[in-house]
């Protein structure tokens, strides 16, 4: 007990995320125990290693003794591990090794591997070791032997891998990601079998120790984006990183700005199309959801949809994604404006519609749309957090009573409902659900300032968001490109959608500006054509 007393105050903590300095109450300890590491006792360090989870019930010690009389011990944490690889492959493989003393056993072991279990290492030092247990490893000491071997016998539990629940399509694959790493990242390399893909780790989180991959095509990505993305990464301080928008928010260029700088998937197609573009991939381990950067606004009003039917359909579909995003923002600001500030550029008819539809309602047009606008998100908002089997019918049975009660009431007009209606469903349509989400945020002050100076109003609000949009940057990326700065060349699939055989280089600013196909890729309708003539 002396020599654990006096080792403890000469621990020298270390950060377990490069270089921060150790939390109250951590528990991963030195980067070098300096007299253990040279010890050959197994009781010695198995009583550090009790040490150091004091009493932690879910940590398993397992002694056996080998045939010619050197005590072993086993460490490993229950539920972490395949029990069934630790008593077939170590347990009854150790006991099966033929030697004669202790020297010849440990040089089987240590030396010459003959457990059959692949990715064995010897752990430089206990504090290593340590942190292999939390991992999902287990530990092998033997008696007379300071080395301590590392055996990667990790098995958690995991979901099958099921369809998108957020990103569904009608002609595309049906694969999406679950929360484990190393199956997201066998789903992109199946995708992509070049030697090319690059994949690598860094653990972030000094308690939580989180896998972080980041994966990026070799000379298509630009060696400045990765070299950012990992330098960003490597400056997070935090105590444990449980989603990939804990990472989101340390790593995009503009924290306080509405607009999302970075998209997220779980569709590992998303993913290698990205990377094929020249963009980085970010997988966290624990989460389904992967971050991809840079990204553009562009980018955001993508659907996976798009790439899986024809070029004529997707085409048209864009562009009633533009056209609601405009309905989704000015819909109601405008209806306020027209009706407050300029009720004389609608025409009579209509008007008279109108005032007829509120002479009874005691509001103004600003109030009234603030309340259903309110009472519209509420319902939206308790749609997703209830049970999925009465979501849906609280949602619309809700819109439709509380709707029809307050057109009766005299609260609201038929025709405020029927502008929250619409801008509600155009809100919708946008296939980001941050992106959504900002345009829902910026709607109530363009609100405010249409009842406050009506068209003019309006008009100030989107310069000032236009500007926003300038300013912004996605790791380097203006936010509008192509559109500021201009570049006619990437135009072919950001308004419109190409056909593939049209796309012949990738995107300038992500990538290395490389050819993506031939010139001719189509060349059999080219000869068809003058074999005709």
């Amino acid at each position: 007990m002396p020599l654990f007393s006096w080792l403890r105050r000469h621990i020298v903590h270390t950060k377990a995320n490069n270089h921060s300095q150790a939390g109250p109450g951590r528990k991963v300890q030195p980067e070098q125990t300096h007299v253990l590491d040279r010890a050959v006792s197994v009781n010695d360090r198995i009583a550090w290693f009790q040490k150091q989870f004091h009493d932690d019930a879910d940590v398993v010690i397992q002694y056996f003794t080998h045939s010619c009389g050197t005590p072993c011990a086993l460490l490993f944490i229950r539920g972490l591990i395949d029990q069934e690889t630790v008593q077939k492959e170590v347990l009854q493989a150790a006991l099966a090794i033929e030697a004669s003393n202790t020297a010849d056993f440990c040089r089987q072991m240590f030396d010459e591997h003959h457990l059959p279990v692949t990715g064995i290492q010897l752990s430089p030092s206990l504090n290593q070791g340590l942190l292999s247990i939390l991992e999902g490893h287990a530990l092998l000491l033997v008696e007379g032997d300071c080395r301590v071997l590392d055996l990667p016998v990790t098995s958690y539990p995991k979901r099958a891998i099921d369809e998108a629940p957020n990103e569904s399509v009608i002609r595309g694959p049906r694969e999406a990601f679950i929360e484990n790493l190393q199956v997201n990242t066998t789903l992109i390399r199946r995708r992509l079998k070049t030697p090319d893909l690059k994949l690598e780790y860094m653990k972030i989180g000094r308690h939580s120790r989180t896998d972080v991959a980041i994966s990026y095509v070799q000379g298509i990505c630009k060696p400045e984006l990765v070299q950012e993305v990992k330098r960003r990464l490597s400056q997070i301080e935090l105590d444990g990183i449980m989603g990939s928008s804990y990472i989101e928010e340390f790593i995009e260029d503009n924290p306080y700005s509405p607009f999302p700088q970075m998209q997220y998937t779980e569709r590992p197609d998303v993913v290698c199309a990205s990377l094929l573009e020249g963009r980085v991939a970010i997988l966290v381990d624990g989460t389904p959801i992967a971050l991809l950067a840079p990204v553009t606004f562009f980018m955001l009003m993508q659907s996976a949809e798009d790439y899986y039917q024809r070029f004529i359909s997707s085409t048209w579909i864009r562009w009633i994604r533009f056209a609601f995003i405009f309905i989704s923002l000015l819909l109601p600001s405008t209806y306020i404006a027209v009706t407050t500030v300029h009720p004389e550029i609608i025409p009579k008819r209509l008007l008279i519609t109108i005032t007829s539809s509120r002479e009874v309602v005691p509001f103004p047009a600003l109030i009234e749309a603030f309340m259903m606008e309110l009472a519209f998100e509420a319902l939206r908002e308790a749609a997703i957090r209830i049970p999925k089997s009465i979501g849906q019918a609280v949602s619309i049975i809700g819109a439709l009573i509380i709707g029809t009660a307050a057109v009766q009431a005299g609260i609201v007009s038929a025709a405020m409902v029927i502008i929250v209606a619409l801008t509600g469903i155009a809100s919708f349509i946008i296939p980001h659900y941050d992106l959504g989400l900002a345009f829902r945020l910026l709607r109530f002050p363009i609100m405010i300032l249409a009842g406050m100076y009506g068209l003019i109003g309006i008009a100030c609000g989107l310069i000032l968001i236009y500007l926003h949009l300038l300013s912004l940057r996605s790791f380097g990326t203006p936010y509008l490109t192509p559109l500021t700065p201009l570049s006619f060349s990437d135009w072919k699939d950001t308004f419109v959608r190409v056909p593939w055989w049209f796309m012949r280089r990738r995107p300038s600013l992500p990538s290395t500006g490389t050819q993506r196909e031939p010139k001719h890729t189509r060349g059999w309708a080219q000869q068809e054509e003058e074999d005709g003539d």
